[in-house]
């Protein structure tokens, strides 16, 4: 089967003033559907400028970068929005919820930008509050939720469209070790359900719980590791 991502030499530079920055250089590698990925690197050594080019929130200065076949750099505006409510599930460290909203409100937002009438979209929002074991805090706002429950509706949010792929940016930074346990254990989860997963963490144990692990230094990929687990 193809893969769900392919990236080659793939490459990120700033300008400022007369200085080139290079935040990424000569990235390449493939991601198969249903693969468990994590990202590791010291503060500064591209991983979030990584996942923003995966995420098409930002676009590269070289190389190319395919996700499901489709060459990023080649898409409109438009397609770019389509890809990023449709194909990615995005999940954050610091949750990205509306404060005002309900979880179901949150977790169904996606599906209104993609045209889903309100029936169907509450039926789905609710299944997947379902999922992360939040169906007792459907009207509850994120100032009346634990991090960890935030962070669970987030991960709701990011599953509703079923998307092709989940990338997480440190999803378990801002989370006390034990809630942070519960959330791997969701990733677990979804992984064995076939979820394609690219992780960015710091946490060593985290990335171990994958199938593979880059690391990253000042912009490159420096080593690549097979930790021998699947789903």
């Amino acid at each position: 089967m193809a893969a769900i991502i392919e990236v080659r030499d793939l490459g990120k530079t700033y300008e400022v003033g007369s200085e080139k920055i290079y935040a990424l250089k000569d990235i390449s590698f493939d991601v198969e559907r249903g693969e468990f990925l994590a990202i590791m690197g010291q503060s500064g050594s591209g991983k979030s400028t990584l996942m923003n080019l995966l995420g098409c929130l930002d676009t590269p200065t070289e190389g190319k970068y395919f996700i499901n076949g489709k060459e990023v750099s080649s898409l409109s505006e438009d397609e770019l929005a389509h890809i990023r409510n449709k194909d990615i599930g995005f999940i954050f460290q610091v949750f990205h919820l509306l404060p005002r909203s309900t979880a179901l409100h949150n977790v169904e937002l996606p599906l209104v930008y993609s045209g889903v009438k309100k029936a169907a979209r509450l039926e789905i929002a609710r299944g997947a509050l379902k999922a992360v074991e939040l169906s007792d805090r459907l009207a509850h706002r994120p100032n009346e939720l634990s991090g960890g429950q935030r962070q669970r509706v987030a991960i709701a949010r990011a599953l509703v469209n079923k998307p092709s792929l989940i990338l997480a940016d440190e999803p378990t930074g801002n989370l006390d070790s034990k809630t942070g346990e519960e959330i791997v254990a969701i990733f677990q989860e979804l992984h064995r359900r076939g979820n394609t997963i690219i992780m960015v963490t710091h946490n060593q144990e985290l990335a171990n719980l994958s199938e593979r692990v880059f690391y990253l230094k000042d912009g490159r990929i420096i080593k690549e590791e097979k930790t021998g687990r699947g789903k």
